[in-house]
């Protein structure tokens, strides 16, 4: 089967064709490590986790490179105070580099939580500053970039004299973009109101600066994909993925800024994974319509009325497919815990399956597997996939019952395929039996000794429950709507 994928540049389905046949290189943005990564951002990664556990199922030599956003994420670029680390160091009153050391390893946590395969190369932009600066000084060369106050932008208006196509990913008409643009403090700087920074100068108080021709400062957002994705992949390469957000502008600048250094696309096909909604709502702190990954899987939130296993929550994620909107409430979640369960709990009953070789099997296996295969191969539409593979479930069932049978040829391959849809390509995992309901119903139990305890003010019993619990391994924890429990 042809793998076909939605081609954001083109906004069609395309047949993939690598550069070079059976391999595939991959470039996702990365985290902006300021602070906590967020459940939205655990969706868009999850996405690719998927679509990269895929293409090596289907055969294909991956080189996946996801890179680290440690410098420069401006949130304009006309003040250079809004860089987002500059902001988060006075908030917490620390170094730049002790905030990207705490979120970077909060990320990593996170993502190894939910069963996320680590890029094969994960480059920082601090660590290819002089990447960037050669870009820089590749690109004012060729006329597309000028220097101006310290300061270096790309220049939009010439990139579309020349027959470029500024606005071309995220279908933009740059005379609109031009009418359009608000005054930012700094644009004075700029020739055109669109142009981006390549480089900024640092201002006394910022403490991320480096050396460069044009003074000391630091490198713009935009730039450090270009430097870092051609660096591992080549001018042009395969696959290029992101949130849906960073289409415009991030994704538009990287296409011009590896046109107008190289004379060639650099992408050849652009996916976009889409947001992530919490009881039909956008995710906002502003709003508190909000919840962290851990706090969605200890239980800690407003939100939900249990935790969750982080297994059960990457199967919800991928009941939705990566390019629509995904919703999560405790219906959604309470139903794909059901969901996982039952796929679960059937990867068990047919291991102990006996096969009868005496009658014909009666489920078409190799049918079912090319649905399976077609799911994957459409655009890696994981929901139709786990669709089938809950077809494949309710025969198991039956099996189970004694109202099928299967072939010992049919059984082995039904145990191999089944393992590795669910825990090669989906990246479940099994949850352990002390993670189980019966787990979860008797810490009530000791949790509610405890609490009696603590009324009758026996607090020697109720300190001994809970330092018990915490030698093996579970922390209760005491908040203003009772106690909770977190397996260390």
């Amino acid at each position: 089967m042809q793998l076909k994928i939605y081609n954001s540049l083109t906004a069609e389905k395309e047949i993939f064709k690598p550069i070079l046949e059976g391999n595939v290189g991959m470039y996702v943005c990365g985290p902006t490590v300021y602070s906590n990564v967020h459940l939205g951002n655990v969706r868009t990664f999850l996405s690719f986790d998927f679509i990269y556990r895929t293409l090596m199922h289907l055969g294909y030599k991956v080189r996946y490179v996801r890179n680290i956003t440690d410098a420069g994420h401006l949130t304009d670029d006309g003040n250079v105070e809004n860089d987002r680390f500059v902001k988060q160091t006075r908030l917490e009153k620390l170094e730049p580099m002790e905030i990207v050391q705490k979120y970077t390893v909060d990320f990593h946590k996170v993502l190894e939580m939910f069963n996320l395969l680590p890029p094969n190369i994960e480059p920082t932009a601090t660590g290819h500053i002089v990447e960037q600066i050669e870009l820089t000084q590749k690109l004012i060369e060729r006329g597309f970039a000028y220097e101006s106050n310290g300061s270096v932008y790309f220049d939009v208006l010439e990139y579309n004299k020349r027959g470029l196509n500024y606005g071309e990913l995220s279908k933009r008409n740059i005379e609109e973009l031009f009418a359009n643009t608000r005054d930012l403090d700094g644009q004075g700087e700029k020739k055109n109101p669109q142009d981006f920074a390549l480089w900024k100068k640092a201002s006394p108080a910022h403490i991320m600066r480096w050396n460069s021709p044009w003074g000391e400062g630091f490198p713009g957002w935009h730039l450090e994909c270009t430097a870092m994705s051609t660096k591992y992949l080549g001018e042009n390469f395969d696959i290029h993925g992101g949130g849906m957000d960073l289409k415009f502008p991030h994704h538009e600048c990287e296409i011009a800024q590896g046109k107008a250094c190289n004379d060639t696309a650099p992408v050849n096909y652009w996916m976009h994974a889409n947001m992530l909604t919490m009881n039909s709502q956008r995710m906002s702190k502003s709003t508190g319509n909000y919840i962290l990954p851990m706090q969605l899987v200890t239980g800690e939130n407003d939100f939900f009325e249990k935790p969750f296993h982080p297994s059960i929550v990457r199967f919800c994620f991928l009941q939705a497919h990566y390019r629509s909107v995904l919703d999560i409430s405790n219906d959604a979640m309470i139903a794909s815990e059901k969901g996982f369960i039952r796929l679960m709990e059937a990867v068990k009953v047919l291991n102990s399956i006996t096969p009868d070789d005496s009658k014909e099997s009666g489920f078409n296996l190799e049918e079912w597997k090319n649905k399976c295969y077609e799911a994957l191969t459409d655009d890696f539409n994981s929901p139709i996939l786990i669709a089938h593979l809950f077809e494949a479930v309710k025969f198991i069932f039956a099996l189970n019952d004694e109202k099928e049978t299967i072939s010992t040829k049919d059984l082995e391959d039904l145990k191999s395929t089944l393992n590795a849809f669910i825990f090669d390509v989906l990246g479940l995992q099994t949850i352990e039996e002390n993670n189980n309901e019966k787990l979860d119903q008797t810490l009530k139990v000791l949790i509610e000794l405890r609490n009696q305890a603590r009324k009758s003010k026996n607090f020697e019993l109720s300190d001994q429950i809970r330092d018990k619990l915490l030698a093996e391994g579970i922390e209760l924890k005491d908040g203003r709507d009772g106690t909770t429990y977190v397996l260390n």
